[in-house]
């Protein structure tokens, strides 16, 4: 704890920052008690959770803004900080620290340089992050001037006004980050049993973070709906639960499918894919089919992610070198050769780097470049009021 103001209240030194589409509160890890139950009361009181508004902390009122980064200095030997993420619920007491978000992991780079945790280059900052939640390290090449990281450039990001300085993430190194395996299961599709008595193929896949895939055409879906339409459809949202649940028994991540939102909050989140074609996006512009090789839409905590988690761009682009993949059927064709992958997602299209080889494996591959670019910004910085009950 950085500042006592008075006996009711105390004062913790915090960041707002945006990194790539979410936006979080950077927090030193030295300020915050150990991991435990006393560090998530004072993060959730932080955040103003639960409540769906969080009225009375820093939470945006959506999941893409009630995340929080812890950074320090690192534990492990090949990297030269340490990042843990949080996701902070709306409406539940929860904190989840079971995966990591590749959009916030894009402000922790910037964070620890202007911070003074890691040594600058002159034109570039090449930062090892060691992400605690996944025990994997991820690379993050800042754009550098005079020390701190640059926030002017040309790079634009769907889902994000204006341009900044690109900052690239190396994911490379995140194959198998919760099970071991790129392929949990071992099989590039599975089948699961639903509880109307259907039979729905997926593709269970952990790169970066733990994914069940689905063809949305298989759910009653087009492809192209927005979260507006989804997230009030409760019976698709059930429906939803229901696969992330069943993915979620299969491989261990909870006992009963139906306690999922207990046991597992946060992972596996479910994407459903379909072929490229034209769309409306959030914002009202046309979303081209040209432009794109897929079209996916990402569910977490039983919400539709407004644009694409960075972490859930990674594990789409590795399936969907998978051959015979959900993902990869639902590829444009010729899609499967090229460096980049265009994913179509409700604000947009996001552009990601994937470069794969045969091999004799249970993927049928292997990943020699993973990664994409994003922006992130200093917002604010000072100091969150939290009364005291609540920060021990």
């Amino acid at each position: 704890m950085t500042s006592y103001l008075e006996s009711e209240q105390i004062a913790i030194r915090c960041t707002l920052m945006r990194g790539g589409t979410s936006k979080g509160v950077y927090l030193h890890e030295h300020d915050l008690p150990p991991p435990g139950a006393a560090r998530d009361r004072l993060l959730k009181r932080i955040m103003g959770t639960p409540d769906v508004m969080q009225i009375d902390g820093l939470g945006g009122t959506h999941l893409v803004t009630s995340k929080i980064a812890i950074v320090g200095p690192s534990t492990v030997a090949d990297a030269d900080i340490d990042y843990t993420f949080a996701q902070a619920e709306l409406d539940r007491d929860v904190i989840d620290y079971t995966g990591n978000c590749g959009n916030i992991s894009a402000g922790v780079g910037p964070f620890a340089l202007d911070a003074g945790l890691v040594r600058p280059g002159e034109t570039e900052t090449e930062i090892r992050i060691h992400n605690t939640n996944t025990k994997k390290i991820l690379v993050a090449r800042v754009p550098t001037l005079n020390g701190r990281a640059r926030v002017k450039g040309d790079f634009a990001i769907a889902g994000v006004p204006g341009t900044g300085a690109e900052i690239f993430l190396d994911y490379r190194m995140t194959a198998g980050a919760k099970t071991g395996q790129i392929l949990p299961t071992g099989n590039r599709v599975d089948v699961l049993k639903l509880e109307n008595g259907t039979e729905l193929e997926v593709t269970i896949c952990d790169v970066a973070n733990t994914i069940v895939f689905c063809r949305a055409a298989d759910i009653g879906l087009n492809g192209d709906e927005l979260p507006e339409a989804i997230n009030p459809d409760e019976e698709l949202v059930e429906r939803l639960r229901e696969i992330r649940g069943k993915a979620a028994e299969r491989i261990g991540y909870c006992t009963d499918w139906k306690r999922v939102d207990e046991q597992s909050p946060f992972l596996p989140f479910v994407v459903f894919v379909s072929k490229p074609a034209d769309y409306v996006t959030m914002v009202g512009t046309k979303a081209a089919a040209s432009g794109m090789d897929l079209r996916a839409r990402l569910i977490f905590m039983n919400r539709c992610h407004e644009s694409m988690a960075g972490t859930g761009s990674m594990c789409i682009a590795a399936a969907s070198r998978i051959p015979g993949s959900i993902v990869s059927q639902a590829l444009a064709d010729g899609a499967d050769g090229k460096k980049t992958l265009s994913i179509g997602h409700p604000l947009g299209v996001m552009h990601v780097r994937v470069e794969t080889r045969p091999a004799n494996n249970e993927e049928g591959m292997e990943i020699d470049a993973l990664g994409f670019g994003r922006t992130a910004r200093r917002i604010m910085d000072g100091y969150v009021y939290v009364p005291t009950s609540d920060a021990y």
